[in-house]
């Protein structure tokens, strides 16, 4: 049947056609600029097309699509460069124009020392967010690719970095040390593998602490290259404020540790691809913990793949001692230690699937459960160096897809909601706002002049560090007298693994 309209009801139908098209044009009319560019903030800053890599273009905002282009299709020296310049296009421009210079006196003075056999692309971005967290000070005792020219150079041009190497004169002054005369660490001498790892991390931590009570530091922390300090919890992000906050009467402070859960198995980049964590058992409530134990673990040894009793800072005073890679100690009391309720220690463990034969490869243990025993203190890591060393590359892939990656979605949900698992961004996105801003290709650049030095008078530096005259560590007649006293000697703490169903629910360690 056919409607009559009548004339106003045509005029309202009209007018509502015309409104939306009209809103349109006006928002049109006020974005649209002259030369037909929009105002990108980020392009007001100057300078921040000028970071690459060395032998890389810079580019222009008029030619920034072709440079990108060209970049791309660029082969690159190292597998660093790619990881580490692999973002051009600035979207977090407040770094631009850090020096990372020091302030004339800040409080409190905090030092990191490491032993790492990680390359540039691991490195760096560790080395470098930890500077912003407040860090002045780094010793790294180096190894493998850290040692090798092109790594070591570029880090030793680095403001604030001490690079110790592996050389006999170390190794001799290390053999000297007290540790090899005392009971805490003894467990762990004349093994294999992670125990042999594990003695030479307190060994250099010992040596840490001497440097750094030379460069007048106040906080020291041992950390892996795969770890980064998240200091939730302070007044600002950042771990100068959290350690200035701590009162003055504690001298160790515990970061309970979470663990990375990866969502995918082909990760090439660690701390800018990762951002769900596994939490703690310090910071569940125990009846979340234990009643999700079973779905938290999907079936591996324990709740968390890798180690679980976290990482600790100290305040540098007479007869520290490190007590094992995770804790430290004092020769002469027992240390007020406090553990921190928000701030953790984020551990990026088994993110990449490489981790599998990279770990297998560094251990010379045959791929039995005994010998693995004497190999490796964690279950996990005896489980994945058998996998590694007796499967086939497909039957790796799906083992470290059902053991490792986290893919179901709806289990992901559940225990994000639970709190078992959370979500952590911050860390990701300031190593995205370093890489972004040309910090790691700076520090790489200024790396280039030392590196053509040390190339020149390679074979001279290696007859002088072999000719040169070797001595012990001078000690003072009160630390000589110190080893006389009878002292209570806890046993080192190795990594452990968080309670599980059955077990004392008191988690002290």
């Amino acid at each position: 049947m056919a409607t009559n309209r009548t004339p106003s009801m045509n005029r309202l139908l009209l007018l509502l056609t015309l409104l939306p098209l009209g809103l349109a044009i006006f928002a049109f009319v006020l974005q649209w600029r002259g030369d037909g560019d929009l105002d990108d903030p980020t392009g007001r800053w100057p300078g921040h097309h000028s970071a690459a890599f060395p032998g890389m273009e810079n580019s222009s905002p008029s030619s920034e699509s072709a440079s990108s282009s060209s970049v791309s299709t660029r082969s690159h020296s190292s597998d660093c460069a790619k990881i580490l310049g692999s973002s051009f296009k600035p979207s977090f421009p407040y770094y631009r124009g850090w020096k990372f210079g020091f302030e004339s006196d800040p409080k409190p003075k905090i030092c990191i020392q490491t032993s790492t056999s990680a390359g540039l692309e691991q490195i760096l971005p560790w080395l470098f967010y930890h500077k912003v967290m407040g860090v002045v000070q780094f010793f790294l005792f180096v190894e493998g690719k850290a040692a090798k020219p092109h790594v070591s150079a570029i880090l030793e041009s680095i403001p604030g970095v001490k690079v110790i190497y592996r050389t006999r004169d170390l190794e001799e002054k290390q053999a000297r040390s007290r540790i090899w005369n005392e009971t805490w660490l003894a467990g762990f001498f004349y093994k294999p593998c992670n125990y042999e790892l594990f003695v030479k991390q307190s060994l250099n931590m010992e040596m840490a602490i001497v440097m750094a009570r030379e460069a007048g530091m106040e906080w020291i922390i041992h950390l892996d290259t795969d770890e980064l300090l998240h200091p939730a919890g302070a007044a600002e992000y950042s771990l100068r404020r959290l350690l200035a906050d701590t009162p003055s009467d504690v001298d160790l402070v515990v970061f309970p540790n979470y663990e990375s859960s990866i969502e995918k198995d082909d990760i090439k980049d660690p701390f800018s691809e990762v951002s769900m964590f596994k939490k703690n058992y310090d910071h569940l409530p125990k009846e979340t913990y234990f009643g999700m134990y079973k779905e938290a673990t999907r079936g591996n040894p324990n709740y968390f793949l890798t180690y679980g009793n976290g990482k600790s800072a100290a305040r540098i005073q007479d007869n520290l001692r490190p007590n094992g890679a995770h804790r430290w100690h004092n020769y002469m009391k027992t240390p007020k230690e406090i553990k921190l309720e928000e701030a953790a220690v984020l551990h990026f463990t088994y993110t990449k699937f490489s981790d599998l034969t990279s770990r297998r490869d560094r251990c010379g243990c045959k791929p039995t459960k005994d010998d693995v025993q004497r190999c490796f203190m964690l279950e996990f890591d005896r489980a994945a160096f058998i996998i590694a060393s007796t499967a086939t590359e497909e039957e790796m892939k799906n083992w470290y897809n059902e053991h490792v990656v986290w893919n179901d979605k709806q289990l992901n949900l559940k225990l994000l909601r639970k709190g078992i698992l959370t979500r952590i961004y911050a860390p990701m996105s300031i190593i995205q706002g370093l890489r972004e801003s040309g910090v790691f290709a700076s520090a790489i650049e200024a790396g280039q002049t030392r590196l053509k030095q040390r190339l020149a008078s390679a074979v001279n530096k290696t007859e002088n560090s072999i000719s040169k005259s070797t001595g012990s560590v001078s000690q003072s007649s009160t630390a000589r007298k110190m080893m006389e006293v009878n002292v209570l000697m806890d046993s080192a703490i190795p990594p452990l693994s968080p309670p599980g169903p059955g077990l004392d629910h008191t988690y002290r360690l």
